[in-house]
């Protein structure tokens, strides 16, 4: 297994050059938030523009579109080109509506990267294109359970979280980023470690943030994605060391909630640029 540091999040951060235009840095989409939880919308575009994307997309419901431009204005609230696609963060596929199943799918459809998160993880399977799923234990363990694994629980996912989440990666074919004070990554094959610096973490909304910083991560290196999908591992797991760096100075030791984590994932970004 591989620890990931300080040093391999480095290798995989780049400073804009005076030729880059806001293509060149990465537009990232994403497909966030509902009606009973606007907030991860919110979150997980705060934390796109901040790990350096060069445009950010939101499309979803107006009301959550209204809220992300309160925060957010420069943020474009429409479908268009993107080069990585944030999926499901906020949703429940069992309120899924017609409309946004027709969203879901035609990105998951358009080929290019995708973080698969929260309430898009049961289409994990479908579309094309590199895709890096972002469960926790218990979401882990409903995406098994729907590839047949019956019986299983959210305890013997955290009892042997390596294992699961490799058979997960195997069964989808898909990067799997299995959330928690040890955050895995793995493609069924590597497996990379990201210990969290502070377990302060473990509060509503991290998880958007998470997600927004790796949608931003992958649409950086969209490019480089299509030439070998395996570098996937390492952008996730790149993502997680930025979430839990972010955490910490959130923190200062004490509480923190997510929106001030977000706020964070800019200058840790500057830290490792420097």
């Amino acid at each position: 297994m591989e620890h990931w540091t300080r040093a391999e999040a480095r290798a995989w951060m780049r400073a804009p050059a005076a030729t880059d235009d806001k293509y060149a840095r990465g537009v990232v989409g994403l497909v966030t938030g509902s009606h009973d939880y606007p907030g991860a919308a919110v979150l997980g575009v705060e934390a796109a523009h901040r790990a350096g994307a060069g445009m950010v997309r939101h499309v979803g419901p107006r009301r959550v579109g209204d809220l992300v431009l309160a925060r957010r204005p420069e943020t474009v609230v429409q479908a268009g080109r993107v080069q990585a696609w944030v999926l499901g963060s906020g949703t429940d596929p069992a309120g899924r509506s017609d409309a946004l199943a027709a969203v879901l799918q035609e990105a998951l459809d358009e080929g290019v990267p995708a973080v698969v998160d929260a309430g898009a993880l049961d289409l994990a399977g479908t579309g094309d294109g590199a895709r890096l799923l972002t469960p926790h234990a218990g979401e882990l363990r409903a995406l098994l359970a729907s590839l047949g694994e019956d019986g299983l629980t959210r305890g013997d996912v955290e009892a042997d979280p390596e294992r699961w989440a490799r058979l997960a990666a195997t069964r989808t074919g898909a990067t799997v980023l299995l959330k928690g004070a040890r955050t895995l990554v793995t493609d069924g094959a590597r497996v990379v470690l990201v210990a969290a610096p502070t377990h302060w973490l473990a509060t509503a909304g991290t998880g958007d943030v998470l997600a927004g910083v790796a949608g931003a991560m992958l649409a950086a290196h969209a490019d480089a994605i299509a030439r070998d999908a395996g570098i996937v591992v390492d952008l996730g797991a790149t993502a997680a060391w930025i979430h839990g760096a972010a955490g910490e100075r959130a923190s200062g030791g004490g509480p923190l909630v997510a929106l001030e984590v977000a706020e964070q994932v800019a200058d840790v970004v500057a830290g490792l640029l420097a």
